[in-house]
């Protein structure tokens, strides 16, 4: 493993063991309470944030070169069944649109490590609200939002950071 990861995970325990106990500590909520959402909240994200960054580091590295055209994310939109004179005129009119927009967006093209977080960050936003819900932490989503928004941020920081190399 190596100091990056490994740093990244310290980073995190700290970070977010520190804001849990913030984030819990109330008169109402026993010391107990506060500091089990801490070390939760913690454990958690310095496991998942070096688990997170060892699985981006080997997306990224899979998907470098890889390029997404626009052209066909719009065939998506037009999946209508009904036969009625409305939907066949929309249909009609989509598929100019996809006409039109595949010549134009022909040559343009997104990298494909764009999407290469998503899915990562989309399983992280699941499983922290899922173990701060069993640990039926006190303060919810004032414990989990920074975890969200901050694995956003890391996953696409970081992604440019390993494009750059």
């Amino acid at each position: 493993m190596n100091i990056r990861l490994i740093l990244s995970g310290v980073v995190s325990f700290v970070f977010y063991f520190g804001w849990a106990y913030w984030a819990n500590s109330a008169d109402d909520i026993p010391e107990s309470v506060t500091l089990q959402a801490a070390l939760v909240q913690g454990l958690y994200s310095g496991f998942v944030t070096l688990f997170f960054t060892f699985i981006l580091e080997k997306v990224v590295n899979k998907y470098r070169t890889s390029c997404v055209s626009l052209a066909f994310v719009t065939p998506i939109l037009c999946m209508f069944h009904s036969k009625t004179p409305q939907n066949i005129a929309i249909r009609q009119s989509f598929n100019n649109a996809i006409t039109l927009s595949a010549s134009y967006l022909e040559d343009k093209k997104l990298a494909g490590t764009l999407f290469a977080p998503i899915v990562p960050i989309a399983v992280q936003s699941s499983l922290v609200l899922l173990v701060n819900i069993i640990n039926q932490t006190p303060n919810l989503l004032l414990t989990v939002a920074p975890s969200i928004l901050f694995t956003t941020l890391y996953a696409y920081t970081y992604m440019f950071a390993l494009l750059k190399k």
